[in-house]
């Protein structure tokens, strides 16, 4: 059974399972019907950050763009452009055994494209969720659902993967930022 977090919860993934490496981040959500006729494209991305909070340079920046890192440590899925159906939306892969030494935090975020353009924010968006999973068992670790009603933000830190004297843990962190991709791209140390 799936450990249930709210914001701002931790726990420990190495001392809850030690034989956990390969591990899926599933991100979903729902879109409210309003009459703005636009689509919603919301997009995964994942920094992945040094001792300093930083990217080390832009391949450390995990998008539909750039899907693999460098390690081959992350693996983003695929966009959806969508957001039709249930279940996971978008998908992000992660091999800890991979994962670069120089590499302290790995950030899961969601951002909405052209949000400004279309006049979109998370306020509009519901039912917003990510999921842990065991890719080896196929089994849920844990989930945390987004219950904040974000009305201005356009970009939104799901969770982060963390390292901690040489164990992995998971914090549910559900922060909204204004200024979609470019203000967390400039968050982490990229231009």
């Amino acid at each position: 059974m799936a450990i249930q977090l709210s914001k701002g919860q931790r726990i420990d993934l190495t001392k809850n399972d030690p034989s956990l490496k390969n591990i899926g981040i599933g991100l979903g959500w729902d879109t409210k019907q309003f009459d703005g006729g636009q689509d919603y494209d919301l997009d995964a991305s994942v920094f992945l950050l040094d001792a300093s909070g930083k990217c080390r340079n832009e391949q450390d920046f995990i998008f539909y763009n750039n899907l693999t890192s460098t390690d081959q440590s992350v693996t983003h899925t695929g966009d959806n452009r969508t957001g039709e159906g249930d279940g996971d939306d978008e998908k992000v892969l992660v091999d800890l055994s991979k994962v670069s030494p120089q590499i302290d935090k790995i950030v899961v975020t969601v951002t909405i494209h052209d949000a400004e353009l279309r006049r979109q924010n998370f306020g509009q968006v519901l039912n917003a969720y990510v999921r842990l999973l065991n890719e080896d068992s196929q089994a849920e670790v844990l989930r945390y659902d987004l219950g904040e009603d974000f009305s201005i933000e356009t970009a939104v830190v799901f969770c982060e993967l963390y390292r901690n004297n040489n164990e992995w843990k998971f914090a549910a962190v559900g922060s909204g930022y204004q200024g979609g991709l470019a203000a967390l791209v400039n968050a982490y140390g990229l231009q």
